[in-house]
């Protein structure tokens, strides 16, 4: 992103008007239901997106089902929003090629962690990418408070969510977690500059193209033909848009008035949603530890809103 961090530059907010013809509309209303919903709701739509990538990867691999993902979000986005390829400035191109990268390289890697080990500590070490970011960019002293608690949370979770904890867990798959933690980071500092720099979703398409391009040889070299089976296909388009066009969305409407570091700390959710999926749609009991191993993270979150003295109501 620009020179600039998130955390000195104002969130833009998002504007009134109607969108721009081909723009992707507003998801629900964006000024009602608040930055904080819009985040909760990306986090959901992406567990049931991960929920339906598992019934790819027998037969697409990983680098398949990330091909598959980025490649179906990128031509939803580009037929909806059509996004005009001229007038950007250098910089601004610069800043969707590294918004591109974040998210492949985001994707990739934790496609790979999930290949190797649990979902549930995969997720668990993802987060800790923006935890740290929080930390890193937040000019407030209380934010080290918050992102502490999350981090106890995000700990207690991982060490007792669904018996696995990180014992015996593939070294590569953590380290491919912990890769995309980092990539979840540069995400989220460039998706906040992307959304300044273009109008709706402009930016969001043209990002998502990029990163579509960088995975298809991989995804091509994994699966080969396996990528053109109908019923991949389907899927592959399912996964891209509960996985890929609604949450990326959702996180840019809310990245333009929620401040980084708050956005950084509510993506601690993201093992709490993950456990309360689990529970509702795959029947995986939660303990007295995992419960408050939620409570933290979610009392983590609320504390980091507050924190910021209103810049974002929920």
């Amino acid at each position: 992103m620009p020179a600039s961090s998130p955390a000195s530059t104002p969130a833009v907010p998002v504007a009134g008007t109607a969108p721009a013809t081909g723009a992707l509309p507003a998801p629900a209303g964006p000024s009602r239901l608040g930055p904080v919903a819009l985040v909760i709701a990306a986090g959901i739509s992406v567990q049931f997106g991960a929920a339906l990538a598992v019934m790819i990867m027998p037969g697409a691999g990983a680098a398949g089902v990330v091909t598959l993902r980025l490649a179906a979000a990128a031509l939803v986005l580009m037929l909806l929003c059509r996004p005009k390829v001229r007038g950007h400035t250098r910089a601004d191109w610069g800043t969707v090629v590294a918004f591109g990268i974040a998210m492949a390289g985001m994707n990739g890697l934790f496609y790979q962690s999930i290949d190797r080990i649990p979902l549930g500590p995969a997720v668990t070490l993802e987060v800790l990418g923006p935890l740290v970011l929080s930390v890193v960019v937040s000019r407030r002293a209380a934010s080290l408070l918050w992102a502490g608690l999350a981090l106890a949370g995000v700990a207690l979770l991982a060490g007792h969510g669904g018996g696995s904890g990180f014992g015996g867990l593939d070294p590569a798959g953590c380290a491919f977690a912990l890769g995309a933690g980092a990539m979840w980071a540069a995400y989220i500092v460039f998706s906040a500059r992307t959304g300044r720099r273009f109008p709706q979703a402009d930016g969001l398409a043209l990002a998502m193209a990029v990163a579509a391009v960088l995975s298809l040889p991989l995804g091509i070299a994994q699966a080969g033909s396996a990528l053109l089976v109908p019923g991949t296909l389907a899927l592959g388009a399912g996964v891209g848009v509960l996985s890929s066009v609604l949450p990326y969305t959702l996180e840019l409407l809310a990245l333009r008035r929620l401040p980084a570091p708050t956005f950084a700390v509510l993506m601690s959710l993201e093992p709490a949603i993950a456990a309360t999926a689990g529970f509702l749609v795959l029947n995986q009991a939660m303990s007295a530890l995992d419960a408050l191993a939620i409570a933290l993270v979610i009392a983590a979150s609320m504390g980091a809103v507050r924190s910021q003295g209103g810049k974002a109501t929920a």
